[in-house]
């Protein structure tokens, strides 16, 4: 195998990091709104909105991401397997996300036949980009504590684009839309894909691909499928990958719900408004006039400053326990932050906040490990097969993340029908939206109690994960001494 200097320079580990930025105001997106969008701006009835996205997500999950990440491993070109990728996919991705987001005039069939294809389009693409993204982690280079560092850097830029999409996304949409959502999510799309297109230009121009397998370690499609099944660390990892997915986009999808339904507006605009005077005072005025979406954001806003907080002590504590441990304990107490939900009245806003930021932190602490584990998972498979096959190995965390997106979208869509939910339709057919109490105990039940069990079951796999400290280091010993002969 072929290698070269495993040191990056800040300027590559930015430019990388940038790619995930761009994916990330996609896939926040799809995590934070692509529910209420079909349900409160699109129109689909709650049902038909949790089919769509459980089969698309589904097809995609298990269809797409195998399908890219052999064909990503095979692909040879001047610049690389992954590289190229980046570069292939960074338009159609963006035109493809603002057509995901947009809302034609059609009849309801017609609505639903437009949903389902975009649906597919943007999960295809998004495989296809951020595939090869994230595999590039894995030959970028072989130093373990150089990529506990890109992963960091990676990570804070994902904070970012989460920080936008769940803080200011919600009142600029408003805004620009003059308080049409429908017209102010497609301007809002428009220049997302702009700025993302760009970003994963600038991705492909200041990365490098280090790590070449030699001829020898070339393999099938079905040694490789074969080394999969036999990887327990990559059975485990995809199965904590599909567990966290679905947590994060059953709860973070269910916050926009819980604001407009359950926390009290009185209380919420007494508490903020303090905030809000202050960040006025320094002329930050991004988050409108409406108190619920204002409180919304800033809840966000809160969560996300101390995820990034997370990350930054993420790199240290890896280093020192190593990534399984740091992540088990740092998802267990995460989890505390998430169960508390339950135990808050509409009125107890401080006690909503302090959670939010406390499970921030704690969270943060495994971002950057779930993503440098797979990393890890990949050279575990060449140590102990001799055979590196990057790609495919980090489809377990696409396939998770697709798989555990889908679910989750679906189960909040699911429990909001089954908690009597009554969706925009309602209105369109004439009808005033007053929500049900069951639909508002939903609401909180779905910031709480259901989101936390995935986490806990996680948790629990996590315990026959092999690849501890000393084995990181082992691992990491080998391989260096095999590329050196």
């Amino acid at each position: 195998m072929s290698v070269q200097s495993q040191k990056l320079s800040v300027k590559e580990k930015i430019g990388y990091s940038l790619g995930d930025l761009a994916a990330n105001l996609v896939f926040q997106t799809l995590m934070t709104y692509l529910a209420y969008f079909y349900t409160d701006i699109y129109g689909l009835e709650a049902n038909h909105a949790s089919a769509i996205m459980l089969t698309v997500g589904l097809v995609a999950a298990f269809g797409f991401n195998p399908i890219i990440g052999a064909l990503a491993d095979r692909t040879q070109s001047k610049w690389g397997k992954f590289r190229p990728w980046i570069l292939w996919t960074a338009i159609p991705l963006g035109v493809v996300a603002l057509l995901a987001f947009s809302t034609p005039d059609f009849e309801y069939k017609g609505k639903v036949i437009y949903a389902v294809i975009t649906y597919t389009l943007l999960l295809l693409l998004y495989a296809a980009n951020n595939l090869p993204y994230s595999a590039l982690s894995g030959v970028i280079t072989g130093d373990m504590a150089e990529r506990n560092s890109i992963s960091s850097y990676r990570f804070v830029a994902v904070m970012f684009a989460q920080f936008f999409v769940q803080v200011f996304m919600l009142p600029i949409i408003e805004s620009a839309g003059g308080g049409d959502k429908a017209v102010g999510i497609e301007i809002v799309m428009t220049w997302l894909a702009i700025i993302g297109t760009i970003m994963l230009m600038i991705t492909f121009f200041t990365t490098k691909e280090r790590i070449v397998p030699t001829p020898e370690q070339k393999s099938s499609v079905r040694e490789d499928l074969g080394d999969l099944f036999k990887n327990r660390p990559w059975v485990i990892i995809l199965l904590t990958t599909t567990l966290i997915f679905v947590t994060l986009a059953m709860k973070g999808g269910s916050y926009v719900y819980y604001f407009e339904n359950y926390v009290n507006e009185e209380s919420l605009t007494q508490f903020i408004q303090p905030i809000l005077d202050f960040l006025s005072g320094i002329g930050i005025n991004f988050f409108g006039e409406n108190p619920v979406s204002a409180g919304f954001g800033l809840f966000n806003a809160g969560g996300i400053i101390f995820m990034i907080i997370g990350i930054t002590f993420s790199k240290q504590f890896a280093d020192k326990y190593g990534k399984r441990d740091v992540f088990m304990v740092a998802l267990f107490l995460s989890t505390i932050f998430i169960i508390i939900f339950y135990f808050f009245s509409k009125t107890s806003v401080e006690l909503i906040f302090v959670s939010q930021i406390l499970h921030g932190f704690f969270y943060g602490l495994t971002i950057p490990l779930l993503w440098a584990m797979i990393a890890d998972v990949a050279d575990y498979s060449e140590w102990k097969n001799n055979r590196r096959a990057t790609a495919i190995i980090f489809s377990a965390m696409m396939v998770g993340l697709k798989g555990g997106l889908s679910i989750g979208s679906a189960l909040l869509t699911a429990i909001l029908g089954l908690y009597g939910y009554v969706t925009i339709e309602a209105a369109i057919a004439g009808q005033a939206i007053v929500q049900p109490e069951s639909a508002v105990i939903g609401t909180k039940m779905l910031v709480s109690i259901y989101p936390a069990i995935p986490f806990l079951i996680g948790i629990g796999l996590l315990f026959f994960y092999e690849i501890n400290k000393k084995l990181e280091v082992q691992i990491e010993s080998d391989l260096k001494e095999r590329r050196i002969n």
